[in-house]
C-alpha cells in the first residue's frame, strides 16, 4: 500500500499524458482523479496508523546507486513527518484534480493538464518521502520541471512562457546552493543518507572550512548552503520575485503548487534537517530573520495589489515566513503545524478565487469586480471562511497554528525571538487588512465591470465547489483537532518520534495573557476598519495613497526587487552576452574557425579557378611549374 501511494500519480501521468487522446478528455480527468484519490485514502490510513499505532518503516524500492562509499536507494520512508506531508500532498492534489474537471472544462488540452498535475503530486512524493538527499533533489528537480510546465502550461501567451522561464532561473539559484550543500555533506561524511548524517553531525562542530574566503564553521556552512535551496522553492525575500508572476498558470496550478505543496519543500527541508539546524546557531538565527522579513515584506506589497491571485500570491510568501522564523526559533513542530493548517485555507482561497475568475470571464483585476455576494453566494462564503482561517479568526485553523508560531518566537527569549514575534504581530494584523480587502472589493461595494453584465456572472459548477467545502472542513477543524497532536502540552510529543530532533527543549511557559490576546484582538478590529476603508469611505483610502505617493509606489512596486535585480543582474548579463557573441563568437570563433576557413578556401579556389582559362600554353606552364617544384623537392631530398 505504502509504495502505491508513490505509484497511483505516476501512472496517472503516464496514461493521461501518452494515451490522452486515445482514451478522450473526460477519461484521463477520471483516471487521474480517480487514481490521486485513492492515493490520498491510503496516506490518510498511513496518518491513522502512525498517530495510533507510532508506526514507522523504511522501505527499499531499488538499489540505485552504489560507488565507493555513496550507496543510493530509491526508497519510501515512513514517519511523523513523511505522513504528514503525504496527507497534504495527495488531499490538496486530488481536490485540486477533481476542481480542474470543471475550471479546465474549455480548454483542448485537459489530458497533458492532467498529466502534469499527477506528474508534480508524483515528484512531490519523491521528495517527501526520500531518506536520502540525493532522491531528495531528485523530487526537488522533478517538482520544479513540473512547475515550469504548468506556469507554462498555456505557452502560447508570452507572459506565461516569461513567468515560467523566470520561476525555472529564480529557483535555479536557490538549487545551486542546496547542490553544494549536498556534496559537502558526502565531502564530509562519505555519505548522503539521512540517518548517517545525522549521526555523524555531532562529529564535525568544531571544524572550520574555507568558503569563498571565508572561514566557517562546517556545520554553519552546510545548514547556509541547504537554507539557500529552501529560499528559493520557498519564495524568501531576495528570491521571491518568481511566485507572484507565476500566477500566469490556471488557477488549479496555484492552489496545489503555490500555496499547499511545493512552496512547503522549503520548509520541510529545514525540519527534516533539523538534527542538522540544531547545532547552528548562525544558521537559525539568518533562518529567523530571513522569514520574519518575508512575512513583514510580503503582508505589506499585498496592501496595494490588484490582481486577486497575487494578493493571495503574496500572503503564501507571507505565511512561508512564519513558517520559517518558526524554524528559527526550534519551534520545528509549529512550522509543520502553519504548514498543514495553512495547506487548507490557501488552497480554498486560490480555488475560490478561481471561481470568482471563472464568474468574470477570466477577470482577474479586484477593482473590476463588487457587489455579486448574492450572485456567489456558495463562492463568497467558503472564501470567507478561508479569510477568516487565514487572518487567525479566533477557533479556526489558523487562529491555533499562526498564534503558536508568535508565542513560541516569544518564549525563546532571545533578542531575535522578541523582534520575531513583534513582526508577527504586525503581520498578522496587515494580513487581516489586505485580506479583508480582498474579500469587500471582490463581493461588496458597486458593481464595477464595464465590460460583463451583473446578470451574466454566475456560481461555478458542482465539480468546483464540492473540493472547496472539502477544504473550507479542513480550515474550520484541522486547527482545533490536530493540535494536541502537533503541539501536546508545550514538549515534545510521542507523535514526533524521533523524526524531529530538539537539542534544546521548547519552552513549557506560557506568554503573559496580554500578549495572548494582541492578535486576536487586532484580527477582529481589522475587520470594520477594512470595511470601513474599502467600502463604506473609499475616497479616504485614496487620499492616504495620494499623501503617501512615494510609500504607495514603493509597495504597488513590490519595493522594486524586479528593477533592482534587472539593473544589476538582467542587463548586465544581456550585455555581456550581446558582447560574448558578437566580438568571441561571430569574430574570433567563427571568424577564425568555420567561416574563416570556408572563406580561405573560397578565395583560394577564386584564384584556382584563373588558370583554368583553356589556354594550353596556360596548362603547359602550370604543369611545368608543379615538375620544377617536384623535381627540387626529390633533389633536395
Amino acid at each position: 500500500m505504502e509504495i502505491s501511494i508513490i505509484a497511483l500519480p505516476l501512472i496517472a501521468s503516464i496514461i493521461s499524458g501518452f494515451f490522452g487522446k486515445l482514451i478522450g478528455d473526460r477519461n484521463s480527468e477520471i483516471i487521474t482523479s480517480l487514481l490521486v484519490s485513492i492515493s490520498a485514502i491510503f496516506s490518510a490510513f498511513i496518518l491513522y496508523e502512525v498517530i495510533f499505532n507510532q508506526y514507522q518503516d523504511n522501505i527499499i524500492i531499488a538499489t540505485w546507486i552504489s560507488s565507493g562509499t555513496l550507496d543510493v536507494n530509491w526508497s519510501m520512508k515512513i514517519d511523523s513527518l513523511s505522513s504528514i506531508m503525504l496527507v497534504v500532498v495527495t488531499s490538496v492534489s486530488s481536490l485540486v484534480h477533481i476542481y480542474s474537471i470543471g475550471y479546465m472544462s474549455d480548454d483542448p488540452h485537459k489530458p497533458r493538464f492532467m498529466a502534469y498535475l499527477s506528474l508534480f503530486t508524483f515528484a512531490m512524493l519523491m521528495l517527501v518521502t526520500s531518506d536520502n538527499f540525493i532522491q531528495l533533489f531528485f523530487g526537488w528537480e522533478g517538482v520544479g520541471l513540473c512547475s515550469y510546465f504548468l506556469i507554462g502550461f498555456w505557452f502560447k501567451k508570452d507572459s506565461a512562457n516569461t513567468a515560467a522561464i523566470k520561476a525555472f532561473v529564480v529557483n535555479r539559484v536557490g538549487d545551486f546552493g542546496f547542490a553544494l550543500g549536498i556534496f559537502l555533506i558526502f565531502y564530509l561524511f562519505g555519505t548522503v543518507n539521512y540517518s548517517e548524517v545525522f549521526e555523524l553531525i555531532p562529529t564535525i562542530t568544531e571544524k572550520n572550512l574555507i568558503f569563498l574566503g571565508i572561514q566557517l564553521n562546517a556545520v554553519d556552512l552546510i545548514c547556509l548552503l541547504l537554507f539557500v535551496g529552501a529560499m528559493g522553492k520557498s519564495a524568501q525575500i531576495l528570491l521571491h520575485t518568481w511566485l507572484p508572476d507565476a500566477m500566469e498558470g490556471p488557477t488549479p496550478v496555484s492552489a496545489l503548487i503555490h500555496a499547499a505543496t511545493m512552496v512547503t519543500a522549503g520548509v520541510f527541508l529545514v525540519v527534516r534537517c533539523s538534527p542538522i539546524y540544531e547545532y547552528s546557531e548562525l544558521a537559525l538565527n539568518v533562518i529567523t530573520i530571513v522569514g520574519m522579513s518575508t512575512a513583514f515584506f510580503a503582508a505589506t506589497v499585498a496592501l496595494v495589489q490588484t490582481d486577486i491571485k497575487k494578493i493571495i500570491a503574496y500572503s503564501t510568501c507571507s505565511q512561508l515566513g512564519y513558517m520559517f522564523f518558526a524554524t528559527g526559533v526550534g519551534a520545528y513542530n509549529i512550522a509543520m503545524f502553519h504548514l498543514f493548517t495553512h495547506a487548507f485555507f490557501k488552497a480554498l482561497l486560490f480555488l475560490g478565487s478561481g471561481s470568482v475568475i471563472h464568474a468574470f470571464k477570466d477577470e482577474q483585476n479586484i477593482n473590476n469586480m463588487g457587489a455579486v455576494w448574492k450572485k456567489l453566494p456558495y463562492t463568497y462564503g467558503l472564501m470567507i471562511i478561508g479569510t477568516l482561517a487565514l487572518t487567525g479568526f479566533p477557533f479556526l485553523s489558523g487562529f491555533y497554528s499562526k498564534d503558536a508560531i508568535i508565542e513560541f518566537a516569544y518564549l525563546r527569549g532571545n533578542t531575535t525571538g522578541y523582534y520575531a514575534a513583534g513582526i508577527g504581530i504586525l503581520t498578522a494584523f496587515l494580513t487581516s487588512i489586505y485580506s479583508w480587502r480582498l474579500i469587500f472589493k471582490t463581493f461588496h461595494g458597486d458593481y464595477n465591470n464595464k465590460n460583463i453584465n451583473i446578470e451574466e456572472t454566475h456560481e461555478s459548477p458542482l465539480v468546483m465547489l464540492i473540493p472547496l467545502i472539502l477544504l473550507s472542513i479542513g480550515a474550520i477543524f484541522a486547527g482545533y483537532i490536530f493540535k494536541d497532536l502537533f503541539i501536546g502540552n508545550g514538549e515534545f510529543t510521542i507523535f514526533w518520534q524521533d523524526s524531529i530532533f530538539f537539542l534544546k527543549p521548547l519552552s513549557t511557559e506560557h506568554p503573559p495573557f496580554w500578549f495572548l490576546v494582541l492578535t486576536p484582538i487586532l484580527v477582529i478590529l481589522s475587520i470594520p476598519i477594512a470595511y470601513y476603508l474599502f467600502v463604506r469611505n473609499k475616497d479616504l483610502t485614496e487620499k492616504i495613497a495620494n499623501v503617501n505617493k512615494p510609500l504607495y509606489n514603493f509597495l504597488l512596486n513590490k519595493w522594486y526587487f524586479d528593477e533592482l535585480y534587472d539593473m544589476l543582474i538582467v542587463k548586465p548579463s544581456k550585455k555581456l552576452g550581446l558582447f560574448l557573441w558578437k566580438f568571441f563568437d561571430i569574430k574570433l570563433i567563427d571568424g577564425f574557425g568555420p567561416d574563416g576557413i570556408s572563406a580561405f578556401i573560397k578565395r583560394c579556389s577564386l584564384k584556382a579557378n584563373k588558370f583554368q582559362s583553356g589556354f594550353i600554353y596556360h596548362y603547359a606552364f602550370v604543369m611545368l611549374l608543379g615538375f620544377s617544384a617536384l623535381l627540387t623537392f626529390l633533389i633536395v631530398k
